[in-house]
């Protein structure tokens, strides 16, 4: 009942403001001639009818039928719209048998028709939004809208209704690319530059929310370079324009009838718009969906690091200026940063002369690459800037290689136990290995044992961990641990880097910093 309570007010509070909007035109009418008020309000309310009556053709609706082994019992909306619900609330929410959601009527209606009324549950019917690039027939979506569909139906705004086909889809980006053969060119809208859309600007989405195709939304962008954990390319574009279920796979206009987003996700403990809503830029849409045309799958460029933010703490204890920068945590034997001389440890500043600013910048930047270049890029290790040359992989094949184990490593000397920074450490033996299931390539010290109140227990370390580096050198046995911290106390640092396999796993690689004091 909250749900609709909250919806009332709305409306009561949007007829309070029509009740004043009222009265002041009235008040107006007695001090100024009606033909001047008229000029004024138009004035203030510029309309938008021109532009969406331009771009509504281009925009499609588009029906999916899957088989009933599908998961979920929703729209693929639901899958993706709410990736930030709080816990007690299923992905996508709305959900029809919650007597808290103002909606439920609406869904019950809604769920009937796309699973034929009271009828068996044989197939599974649901709905997204596209848009029209290619007048032959190329149309782009959302991965989620299309995934796992056995066919695909595009509805136009003049009532045309073709069957479509698959040409591609990319999960990272949540993008996806389908193919109709109309029978004359169809009407068609272009890219614009996202890295232009600005905070406060206009946008216009335009989509099918719950089946109610050509519907029309305005609002701004209210942020840019949103990271909601969707994906390894998160760079959305955030906007208050109404988006529902049922608008994934639309276009976000700006008012020259660009497109500047893909609308692919919502932040909404209910299901329905809050003014949260998330969109694939459009530079980071263009490089995918030319690769699905062309290819049908996508060509990503590839570093083969393993790589995480530079925090306070770790710009602190390598005696950095600042945090910016991509820290190399591991590198995949064999790729092409072994091969360009990266180590662990180093701080990519910069790559194909573009910097790197953050963690996340590298991965959108390596993707972009073309495969086979020969790139430059640019290092901080131990303090200083140092240049390298790596020829860049294909993701998709580094992915195949990520899991392979190097050659066999000698195994570390005479075990050693040291007790620092609220850890007990132990080098490696077989026993150990055995015990804490620690890898078999890795050599370093294991904890065995974290104090209740020391800074090891402050940064999660548990037993099993391994330190197989620390202050930025490798690591044999315990007793290293004991001298690089002793190192750090006498050189009057307030932390010493160390290297953590969690888990004693080389693919969970992360410097932590721990305070000394």
């Amino acid at each position: 009942m909250s749900g609709k309570i909250v919806t009332v007010r709305s409306f009561v509070l949007a007829a309070g403001i029509g009740m004043l909007a009222a009265g002041a035109v009235q008040a107006q009418t007695s001090t100024q001639p009606a033909q001047d008020l008229t000029a004024t309000t138009l004035q203030e309310l510029p309309s938008v009818a021109d532009l969406a009556d331009r771009l509504l053709p281009a925009v499609v609706e588009i029906t999916i039928e899957s088989g009933s082994g599908s998961e979920g019992s929703d729209t693929p909306d639901s899958q993706q719209d709410t990736p930030d619900t709080p816990p007690g609330n299923s992905p996508g929410s709305g959900n029809p048998d919650d007597p808290s959601n103002p909606f439920k009527d609406f869904f019950d209606e809604f769920l009937k028709r796309g699973q034929g009324g009271d009828q068996p549950k044989q197939k599974m019917t649901s709905m997204g939004s596209g848009f029209v690039i290619d007048a032959s027939g190329i149309i782009v979506t959302n991965n989620h809208v299309v995934e796992g569909a056995e066919s695909i139906e595009v509805h136009f705004h003049d009532d045309t209704i073709l069957k479509a086909e698959l040409v591609g889809r990319d999960p990272k980006t949540d993008l996806a690319v389908i193919r109709v053969k109309p029978k004359k060119p169809l009407p068609t809208v272009g890219f614009g530059d996202s890295d232009k859309l600005r905070v406060g600007e206009w946008v216009m989405a335009i989509g099918n929310p719950f089946g109610l195709g050509g519907s029309v939304s305005l609002g701004i962008v209210s942020a840019r370079n949103r990271d909601i954990n969707a994906g390894p390319y998160d760079d959305f574009i955030q906007t208050d324009a109404a988006i529902n279920k049922g608008n994934s796979g639309g276009p976000l206009f700006n008012l020259k009838g660009e497109v500047m987003g893909i609308n692919t996700a919502i932040f909404s403990p209910s299901g329905g718009s809050i003014g949260i809503g998330f969109a694939v830029p459009s530079n980071t849409a263009k490089n995918v969906i030319n690769q699905l045309i062309q290819y049908g799958e996508t060509r990503r460029g590839w570093l083969g690091v393993k790589i995480q933010a530079v925090t306070d703490e770790i710009a602190e204890s390598l005696a950095l200026d600042n945090t910016h920068g991509a820290l190399v945590a591991d590198i995949t034997a064999g790729g092409p940063a072994e091969k360009a001389g990266l180590q662990p440890g180093d701080i990519v500043i910069e790559f194909n002369g573009r910097p790197v600013n953050a963690m996340r910048d590298l991965p959108k930047i390596v993707a972009e690459t073309p495969i086979g270049g020969k790139v430059p890029l640019k290092v901080l290790r131990k303090g200083k800037e140092v240049a390298l040359t790596a020829e860049v992989g294909r993701l998709e094949d580094g992915e195949k290689m990520a899991d392979a184990s190097g050659a066999a490593k000698p195994q570390p000397a005479a075990p050693a136990v040291v007790t620092v920074l609220g850890m007990t450490l132990t080098s490696i033996t077989d026993e150990l290995r055995t015990k804490f299931g620690i890898d078999k390539d890795l050599k370093g010290a294991v904890i065995t044992e974290v104090a209740k109140d020391g800074a090891a227990a402050d940064k999660r370390l548990e037993p099993g961990d391994v330190i197989t580096e620390a202050g930025e050198q490798d690591v044999q046995g315990a007793a290293d641990i004991a001298t690089r911290v002793e190192e750090a106390r006498k050189a009057g640092k307030n932390s010493v880097l160390l290297l953590i396999a969690k888990g004693g796993k080389p693919g969970e690689m992360r410097f932590i910093a721990l305070k000394l004091k």
